[in-house]
């Protein structure tokens, strides 16, 4: 399903060995130009209006930025449905094997993806992403062997608010699951989440942004803490953030400490198992990326 060009592409041994030790990694060049040049028009089409398919309902929680919101940091979920020349790059087969090598999983689906903008404004506090790791908001799901690729449209640099990534927090023990412990308000980076994990786990931090060239991605553990900085280059950074699970992942019940469901935004969109719980493997929403479907 590669072509030799593209297997020469995968994670060595050691860069897999090398990921799970330190739960991120920086891929070799997966996109060509033509193609970092469609996502950045397709997205401005999108931006501009265009869909070519609408979501049948607005869950909660919906990240979906509009012009009325103004020049703050624009977050639009479920892209892969919602733009179908985007979602053609995204199910480029070499993106989905070099997850599968990574995540030692024989299937790798689409779980959502976010286009991400940050405009370049650099006190824009929305462009300030906080310290997390991305299973906090799925709770709903089984697996703890999920990624996430970040795909950034162009090089991307410390100077634009690049991904920085925590080394090694995947590996920490955490107090709280789907309930963050309160800080303070002032704190918009929430040092308080990351600083109190690691002091739990006496571990020190470190912490890398990482220098993304253009076609490149980096691929993050689903609990690995990141974040990300103000944008203060002169130009828009561009990116989607490709949330992906391996074949093993599956919907589960989860509440919180007083009792309520914690729901995904996923489980009103997508179809329904025998049993009647929301579907993982839909493949409207969470189409099958690896093995590549013909």
């Amino acid at each position: 399903m590669l072509t030799e060009q593209e297997l020469r592409l995968l994670p060595s041994d050691e860069d897999v060995r090398r990921y799970e030790e330190t739960g991120w990694y920086l891929s070799q060049k997966l996109l060509s130009d033509a193609e970092t040049d469609t996502l950045t028009q397709a997205s401005e089409r999108f931006y501009a209006g265009h869909e070519d398919r609408k979501l049948p309902s607005r869950p909660d929680r919906l990240a979906d930025w509009s012009p009325a919101d103004g020049e703050i940091q624009r977050n639009s979920d479920y892209i892969h449905y919602r733009d179908e020349a985007i979602a053609k790059i995204l199910r480029k087969p070499v993106i989905a094997a070099v997850a599968a090598r990574l995540a030692r999983t024989s299937e790798i689906r689409t779980f959502q993806a976010t286009l991400i903008y940050k405009p370049a404004v650099p006190e824009e506090t929305s462009n300030i992403v906080s310290w997390h790791f991305d299973k906090y908001f799925w709770p709903t799901c089984s697996s703890d062997n999920m990624l996430t690729a970040f795909i950034p449209f162009h090089d991307c640099t410390e100077e634009a608010g690049t991904i920085t990534m925590v080394p090694g927090s995947h590996r920490w023990k955490r107090r709280h699951g789907a309930e963050r412990p309160v800080g303070d308000p002032a704190d918009v980076a929430r040092d308080y989440l990351l600083e109190g994990d690691a002091e739990r786990n006496g571990a020190a931090i470190e912490r890398v942004p990482v220098h993304i060239p253009r076609g490149h991605m980096t691929f993050h553990h689903c609990l690995l803490y990141h974040g990300s900085g103000p944008n203060r280059s002169p130009h828009p950074r561009r990116a989607i953030s490709f949330h992906l699970q391996d074949g093993a992942n599956t919907y589960r019940h989860y509440r919180n400490s007083d009792g309520r469901q914690q729901p995904y935004k996923h489980d009103t969109l997508v179809r329904r198992t025998p049993s009647g719980e929301p579907d993982y493997a839909d493949p409207e929403f969470c189409p099958t990326l690896w093995p590549a479907q013909g």
